[in-house]
């Protein structure tokens, strides 16, 4: 058995790619390299460069593996349907230039849904014509993906999106055929969303092709449900956290991978908000090495 430990761009606040708080992306990529990792992911496309001689040359110079690319556009938008296509091939093209395996989809965040993160109850939800033609984007990307450009496609559930809950990333599993599309599987966003991690992950290992290690701040998370507070709000105010300092089992966790006989990566995104002043880095190197202490090498 072979488990990695990479990171990814967000670890460093970037979500978007032409965000003017971004950091550079050779500043990145060096950051990631030093706080003793060996892989990354592409970040949104359009962050690091999409000449694939250009990001070869800076990926062997940090000793980094590029590890997959996502694509977090509107999925639930109609209108949005060409840029999440416009994303969707740009990620493919860069992640096969460079020998990547995993592409991931997540469903932009919704002013519909935001208000809502973390309260199944209270989510608004799609009409059964409304989910049909936004299930079938998603399978046209995933099949694109999958067949055209030989990737392995997952989706990602999020809060604030669409695909948020248990209940329709369980129902999307059950709609898409697995050949094209196995699941990427985030810890703290299933936190977030009420539900159990670990439990997730037992039923559903054999459809798990990649992992996020993400952790949930169990106070703020306590607060934020109690105040209805929406997902914008929630980050401002710290809800992930450092791994191994939230509510995620990832001992558990790791022992299910291990079982399972899970090979390849598991990406740390310890998402921060610029506006906080974080420490990219030194929570880089906090992450790696509370991994290291549970037994992931």
């Amino acid at each position: 058995m072979s488990i990695r430990i990479g990171n990814a761009p967000c670890s460093w606040g970037v979500e978007f790619a032409q965000d003017p708080r971004n950091p550079s992306w050779q500043s990145v990529l060096k950051d990631c390299a030093d706080a003793g990792y060996k892989g990354i992911e592409l970040g949104p496309v359009g962050f690091m460069p999409e000449d694939p001689a250009v990001l070869a040359d800076a990926l062997a110079e940090h000793d980094l593996e590029l590890i997959g690319g996502v694509v977090f556009r509107a999925f639930h938008d109609p209108a949005a349907w060409e840029d999440v296509q416009d994303g969707a091939v740009r990620t493919c093209k860069a992640l096969k230039a460079h020998g990547a395996k995993h592409l991931v989809l997540i469903d932009s965040i919704s002013p519909r849904r935001a208000p809502t993160a973390g309260r199944a109850g209270e989510a608004e939800q799609m009409d059964l014509a409304e989910w049909t033609a936004y299930r079938d984007r998603i399978a046209t990307i995933a099949k694109m993906g999958a067949e055209d450009y030989g990737l392995t496609v997952g989706i990602h559930a999020h809060a604030a999106g669409f695909m948020d809950f248990e209940p329709e990333l369980e129902r999307l599993l059950d709609e898409v055929d697995e050949k094209i599309l196995k699941i990427c599987f985030d810890t703290g966003h299933h936190s977030y969303a009420g539900f159990d991690p670990v439990a997730f992950t037992k039923r559903h290992m054999d459809r798990i092709s990649y992992m996020h290690f993400k952790d949930i701040a169990p106070d703020v998370k306590a607060d934020v449900i109690a105040k209805r507070t929406g997902f914008y709000d929630a980050c401002g105010q710290g809800i992930f956290c450092n791994l191994g300092d939230g509510d995620v089992d990832f001992p558990a966790v790791r022992q299910l991978l291990v079982d399972s006989g899970f090979e390849g990566w598991c990406t740390v995104e310890q998402d921060c908000d610029p506006t906080l002043d974080p420490d990219p880095v030194g929570d880089a190197r906090k992450n790696r090495e509370y991994l290291e202490s549970i037994g992931f090498n």
